[in-house]
């Protein structure tokens, strides 16, 4: 989808220095899916902090205490 976008000379010029495009097509493009996957990437930490998603490492914990246990019977 192609859409139009009014940009000072300045912003444009910060775009292509930001993204590293030499055309301004590709940077524009290149601006908008890095600000795409920050929002996305915002939205997980904020579901993941507020504890409406999170991940279950209770086979990970548990190889964590038997390791502990295994080192203190190895350490005379």
């Amino acid at each position: 989808m192609k859409v139009t976008v009014e940009l000072s000379d300045q912003e444009m010029a910060e775009v292509l220095e930001l993204t590293g495009e030499r055309k301004k097509g590709p940077a524009i493009r290149r601006l908008m899916e890095e600000a795409l996957q920050q929002r996305r990437r915002a939205q997980i930490v904020e579901r993941f902090l507020s504890g409406t998603w999170g991940v279950e490492l209770e086979t990970f914990e548990a190889e964590g205490e038997r390791d502990r246990q295994r080192d203190q019977q190895l350490t005379p």
